[in-house]
């Protein structure tokens, strides 16, 4: 039996409790995030605020009015010369992962980063995984973007150092060929 489509759409605050119960699970059991305490319902509602006040799409994805992941965009580094680039996140309820939930969230994600012109036109988005993590990887790649850069025990968690990985895609322009600067 295949999943039905899930219906994607902006996030609001009533949202807040069901986006933090799905990042807490990361959280907790896995190397997904690098935090290590859970942030509860008022944190995951500043952020989601935070993010769309900057002008940067927050989406959910909703199988039966159930909220079943999140992705969002936010500006990749607070220095000036960053301005056009963000990094994109998503993160699904841990019984649907592989039920393409995150390839509609990602759809629409980079649909709409093709289209934002407010805060800036977007030309570069990273994500960053921190690995292993095999459906990730596939997610990201399957939407274009390519492996660019390895961050070797960049954090502890769950007992052990954690690398993380770094993927890049252009939002609305040619790929360019790789540089001599890697």
């Amino acid at each position: 039996m295949t999943t039905p489509e899930p219906a994607v759409r902006d996030a609001t605050p009533d949202d807040a409790a069901a986006v933090a119960a799905i990042y807490d699970h990361y959280v907790v059991d896995t190397i997904a995030t690098f935090e290590c305490e859970p942030i509860g319902t008022e944190a995951m509602a500043e952020r989601i605020a935070g993010v769309v006040a900057d002008g940067y799409p927050y989406l959910v994805a909703t199988l039966g009015g159930r909220v079943v992941g999140y992705s969002y965009a936010a500006r990749f580094r607070p220095r000036a010369a960053y301005l056009h680039s963000v990094e994109t996140t998503v993160y699904l309820a841990p019984d649907l992962i592989g039920a393409d939930v995150g390839t509609a969230l990602y759809r629409e994600l980079l649909t709409r980063l093709e289209r934002l012109e407010c805060p800036s036109t977007v030309h570069s988005a990273f994500a960053v995984i921190a690995l292993p993590n095999k459906a990730s990887i596939a997610l990201h790649e399957r939407f274009g973007f390519t492996w660019v850069g390895l961050l070797p025990e960049a954090g502890w968690k769950l007992g052990r150092w954690i690398d993380v990985g770094y993927w890049h895609r252009l939002i609305g322009g040619e790929p360019r060929p790789d540089h001599e600067g890697r």
